[in-house]
């Protein structure tokens, strides 16, 4: 299958792997797609995972390290993933999400993703980028400083993984169907989990005792650094530790200045390294992870718990408790963002582009559209700008790499196409159109882009993820973006900078990043539920000058539609 146009031109490509550094080693990881059962999560039923576990294997490498991970999928679903963070420079061919830059792999078959760790350092996740899989495929990504590299803060006594998970004891691919059937939301999960271990559960006591559960351990007086993944498929999420603080020194693997709390917030996708010390009476402290939702959106509710235990103590020991934020806790939030800036140190500095190439405002939400089959004669949808993306049946890296016509069009609109009052009364007729439209940009040009939340249904905070480039966070506001009066506000000297951020509900965030990496990126809602109603756009970064500043040939075993 696929378009013999592409089949044609990939057979005369030239394998070119990724140019890695003298002093950079190759680390070679296999990926086995199999069906893990999952009767510790008081379910029968079988799940899609990578080597048999939920979370998968955390992928260890350094900065300008190449990584080759083979996937072997031996599953009947398509299947992709997507080492989210990665920048992928010149090497989109291996960023994973399904359609965008490759065709998925299928049952049977197998790809090698192959990229070079260049310029970054820190926790990033990987996961499954087609359907919801990514529910239960995924995993961390932990990528060390160059030998002999310090870290920019005190060197931990031990560092932690802690990554958090949303778990379905349906059949996620089952939840999806179902609700695009019926036009209808689909059925929020029903535990969160903390490295694969959930919370109490209604109707499972058994999973939930004193002796269940995720463990921490730590010895009095050490300082470890926690390295904390947020892989939830639809949740923002709050983590607290009893009685400890913890000093933020970097998000999405870049580093921050020192930043001390005892609430961490992440939305999905996002990654937090923080400093813990075990500095209190040596006991067992409770480890809560909670759901943020301050709009009448429904979510899952369920509280993960595990323990912080010293070494020494019984398991049976009562726990020092915790209180959790309301689930409706804007303030929190907006604490935590407004507490992150970049180190912007002579080793690292803040690359934050001071005049912009392109200025684009993005309004970004959910609303309805006409479907006579389905229940209420409505389907919920999502948009930017007032088009619901349609991924396309050729991969869009493809097509434009060949010049393949009719696969998509390079008009996706640089602003809203009819204005309106953004987070006020909406219009009453404003219906979405459906497009595979992406938004054009020359080699090196940089960009600011304005992501401007609406009340279509209901006003709600987004994760935005961008794939391809890190951004640096310039500014954050409620209500509508003031294009007179905002950007005098702008932080252009040391903003937080990221992969993946929350626009806030009823609000905007604006971001600026530099087109530097040839190729075309995906931008979309990293809650799966917007994405898959069509909350994502992509970006196409045509070549620079000469060999360094184009894309890589495709491998020859990229995935056929």
């Amino acid at each position: 299958m696929g378009d013999s146009r592409f089949r044609s031109m990939l057979l005369l490509v030239i394998v070119v792997l990724v140019p890695a550094s003298v002093h950079s080693a190759v680390r070679k990881y296999t990926f086995n797609v199999v069906s893990t059962n999952t009767t510790r999560l008081c379910s029968s039923k079988s799940v899609v995972s990578i080597n048999g576990k939920v979370p998968g294997p955390t992928l260890y490498a350094r900065e300008g390290d190449n990584v080759l991970v083979r996937v072997h999928n031996h599953v009947p679903n398509n299947i992709t993933i997507h080492w989210h963070g990665v920048r992928q420079l010149r090497t989109g061919w291996s960023d994973g999400p399904a359609y965008v830059t490759q065709c998925p792999i299928q049952s049977g078959q197998s790809f090698l993703y192959n990229f070079t760790l260049t310029g970054q350092r820190g926790t990033l996740l990987w996961h499954a980028h087609i359907s919801w899989l990514r529910a239960t495929v995924y995993g961390a990504i932990v990528i060390l400083p160059k030998k002999g590299v310090p870290y920019p803060f005190p060197k931990p006594d031990g560092e932690k993984v802690i990554v958090l998970g949303e778990w379905w004891r349906a059949d996620v691919e089952s939840v999806v169907k179902q609700a695009t059937m019926t036009g209808l939301p689909p059925n929020i999960s029903d535990s969160h989990t903390i490295n694969g271990h959930p919370g109490p559960v209604a109707g499972c006591p058994s999973i939930f005792t004193a002796r269940a559960g995720y463990s921490l351990q730590v010895a009095s007086g050490k300082t470890y650094l926690l390295r904390i993944v947020n892989a939830a498929v639809n949740d923002e999420l709050f983590l607290k530790i009893a009685g400890h603080k913890l000093t933020v020194v970097e998000t999405d693997a870049a580093y921050t200045k020192p930043f001390t709390t005892d609430t961490i917030f992440l939305g999905p996708g996002q990654t937090t390294n923080a400093l813990l010390t075990a500095d209190q009476t040596a006991g067992k402290y409770t480890i809560a992870v909670s759901p943020f939702m301050d709009t009448v959106v429904p979510v899952d509710n369920v509280t993960a718990v595990g323990f912080l235990r010293y070494k020494g103590i019984q398991p049976f020991s009562p726990p020092h408790l915790t209180a959790t934020p309301p689930i409706n806790a804007t303030a929190v939030t907006a604490a935590f963002a407004s507490g992150l800036r970049s180190l912007n140190s002579p080793n690292y500095p803040a690359a934050v582009p001071q005049t912009v190439d392109h200025s684009l405002l993005f309004a970004i939400g959910v609303g309805v559209n006409p479907c006579p089959t389905c229940v209420n004669g409505t389907k919920t949808v999502a948009d930017i700008n007032n088009v619901s993306f349609v991924l396309p049946t050729v991969a869009l890296l493809q097509a434009h790499y060949f010049k393949l016509q009719g696969i998509f069009t390079d008009d996706f609109p640089a602003n809203p196409p009819s204005p309106y009052n953004y987070t006020g009364n909406p219009p009453a007729n404003l219906q979405t159109t459906n497009g595979t439209k992406v938004y054009r940009l020359g080699f090196n040009e940089t960009v600011e882009v304005v992501l401007q939340g609406t009340s279509l249904i209901a006003p709600e905070s987004h994760p935005i993820h961008l794939h391809g480039f890190n951004f640096f966070v310039v500014g954050k506001g409620l209500g509508n973006f003031d294009k007179g009066k905002d950007p005098s506000s702008f932080n252009l000297v040391d903003p937080v900078e990221r992969n993946t951020m929350s626009v806030p509900t009823a609000g905007w965030t604006a971001i600026r990043f530099r087109a530097d990496n040839p190729g075309v990126w995906f931008l979309h809602c990293h809650l799966e539920v917007h994405t898959t109603w069509g909350l994502k756009m992509a970006f196409v970064v045509e070549n620079g000058k000469g060999p360094n500043e184009s894309i890589l040939p495709p491998p020859p075993d990229l995935p056929q539609c």
